[in-house]
């Protein structure tokens, strides 16, 4: 199962996590112990938690031999935190929406990033599927050049119950295969190919807003926040206002464990990385950040909490509690 990345070899034990103990970081570390488990497939949310308390040993987990995500970023401390923790264990990040059942590529870190800025790509394409990079003429974008990512293949579902409007915008013929009866799927991503020939993933397509007279991509903020000492996890959302100045960009963020982080230490880092119109004008700092049903970060909520709870202007605010 899953050759093309090698996730289980034959024979290995695979065992499905209770969902109560993503609850408790100890349980759920004294459970994989226990169990002895060998291949574990996360949700990055609970990578992320887990890290936070500082829940792993150095060297722990000794039966583990790999380690999945899939679903959302992980963030590249939460990254080096792991790999560090966990020198023997081989750690992969796979990528695919639900429309394409699910894992269309994977990525083997070789070693630890050396630094919190390195780029994971996410990768190559697992066999019987393929990754397309293009432009709005569904026009293959040259390596470098950021794009929308398309993926066909064998793992494409057959397209939304009961809703063809919606199956016929998103399943589309590859080009030049119109009559084919081909098809790929429309993800909603922006990815660039690397010169290394994988491809990195940048953030949603629909995220781009309008801010002060400026197009942004709220992704790619993202990306430079996640590359910040003293973070556990941080989402960029924007807020409508209404007025001439468009959205306004927000940053909900929670600091690491024993880390003093503020709205102001942390827009100053930011400013040396993206020009001022990109700088989140509102901040809210959380104990955890909140997430939906399928573990991912529940970004309309976080748009709510900034909508309620931070007035126009604002710098910082108080921390908010969620749960993990």
């Amino acid at each position: 199962m899953f050759d093309a990345f090698g996730a289980f070899a034959a024979g290995a034990e695979l065992h499905l996590v209770p969902p109560a103990l993503n609850l408790l970081p100890g349980a759920l570390a004294d459970f994989i112990r226990a169990s002895a488990l060998t291949q574990w497939f996360s949700v990055p949310s609970v990578l992320i938690y887990l890290a936070k308390v500082d829940a792993v040993r150095l060297d722990d987990f000794p039966a583990l031999r790999r380690l999945l995500w899939c679903g959302d970023v992980l963030p590249p401390p939460v990254l080096r935190y792991w790999m560090t923790r966990l020198p023997r264990v081989r750690s992969t990040n796979l990528y695919g929406p639900t429309e394409t059942t699910v894992a269309s590529s994977y990525y083997t870190i070789p070693r630890c990033p050396d630094e919190d800025t390195a780029a994971v790509p996410i990768g190559a394409a697992c066999e019987g599927e393929h990754l397309l990079v293009l432009d709005g003429d569904l026009r293959p974008v040259p390596p470098g050049q950021v794009g929308e990512l398309y993926v066909s293949g064998v793992g494409l579902s057959p397209g939304y119950w009961r809703d063809p409007d919606r199956t016929r915008a998103a399943f589309l013929p590859p080009p030049g295969h119109s009559d084919s009866g081909e098809r790929m799927y429309r993800t909603g991503d922006l990815a660039r190919l690397g010169d290394d020939g994988l491809v990195y993933f940048l953030g949603r397509a629909d995220s781009q807003v309008k801010s002060r007279g400026y197009r942004i991509e709220l992704g790619e903020i993202e990306t430079w926040l996640h590359t910040l000492g003293g973070l556990t996890e941080s989402a960029i959302v924007a807020v409508a206002t209404g007025g001439f100045e468009g959205a306004t960009i927000c940053c909900a963020y929670v600091p690491a464990a024993g880390v003093e982080v503020t709205a102001r230490s942390l827009q100053k880092e930011l400013a040396a990385r993206v020009p001022a119109y990109m700088l989140p004008s509102r901040w809210l700092a959380f104990d955890a950040l909140p997430k939906n049903a399928n573990g991912k970060i529940d970004r309309p909520r976080l748009r709510q909490e900034f909508e309620r709870t931070v007035r126009p202007g604002t710098a910082s605010a108080a921390v908010r509690s969620e749960g993990p």
